[in-house]
């Protein structure tokens, strides 16, 4: 029997998912490939897999697609690690650099410019190590583990997921489980249950992973449960749709 290639972000924010998959008896018949939010998508974008976790961004370009799991990686209000550091307001902001590690980042941000903020800065490709040119009127968007050690270090710092709110009263869903066929009903009734187990006891995963952790035990307890918002609930897709449809009338400009 093949294994179900699964792709998965492998940032802090999927500790739960991963730690309850690792355990799991899934977990013999299941690929588990972990990597940043822009390889997930391109995997699953040229069906490199079967299931991943990717930017809600991406569901855009896509043909067709399933959500499969009750699942995300969500924010409601602040989400602490996806941010816009600046050295100046966003009314001076000239340009940004756009963190290229993930698709729904970027593209949050194009929406908050246009859309909420009422900016039109250019836009700047990131590199490796692009963080430090956060400097004079330059901005930059840094998402996942980076930012734990830059929250504070600018002069002025934008959480993304909570200007989205302030902008629409709605939370934010950065990534989604997402497949472009249609998986096997009774594998995924399992997987999802694999993931709540996970969502359920994030203080055992955080207490057994702590070695691999970026953030100290309580740190990293108060990111997960007040920070991360796992169930994908009906406000959050309500926010998914009114997200694509701003995508939409980007691309229209």
């Amino acid at each position: 029997m093949n294994k179900v290639k699964i792709s998965i972000v492998n940032y802090t924010n999927t500790l739960p998912f991963k730690w309850a998959l690792k355990r799991s008896e899934l977990f013999k018949r299941i690929d588990l490939q972990e990597d940043i939010p822009s390889i997930c998508a391109q995997k699953l974008k040229y069906k490199q897999v079967d299931l991943a976790l990717v930017p809600v961004a991406l569901l855009s370009e896509l043909p067709g697609y399933f959500i499969e799991t009750d699942f995300c990686i969500g924010a409601f209000k602040k989400v602490d690690s996806v941010k816009l550091y600046s050295e100046v307001p966003l009314h001076q902001i000239e340009s940004i650099t756009l963190d290229y590690q993930s698709r729904s980042s970027i593209t949050l941000t194009k929406v908050l410019c246009k859309f909420f903020w009422k900016i039109k800065p250019k836009y700047v490709d990131a590199i490796p190590g692009f963080e430090s040119d956060t400097k004079h009127k330059n901005a930059s968007v840094v998402i996942g583990d980076r930012t734990f050690d830059l929250n504070g270090k600018y002069n002025y710092e934008y959480d993304l997921a909570e200007e989205w709110f302030k902008f629409t009263e709605l939370p934010f869903v950065f990534a989604a489980w997402v497949s472009t066929e249609k998986i096997d009903e009774i594998l995924i009734k399992e997987f999802n249950a694999v993931l709540k187990y996970g969502v359920d006891h994030i203080g055992d995963a955080i207490n057994e992973s702590s070695g691999n952790l970026s953030l100290s035990k309580e740190k990293a307890l108060e990111y997960l449960t007040q920070r991360i918002d796992y169930n994908l609930n009906e406000d959050k897709r309500k926010a998914m749709t009114l997200f694509l449809n701003y995508i939409k009338k980007l691309d229209q400009a």
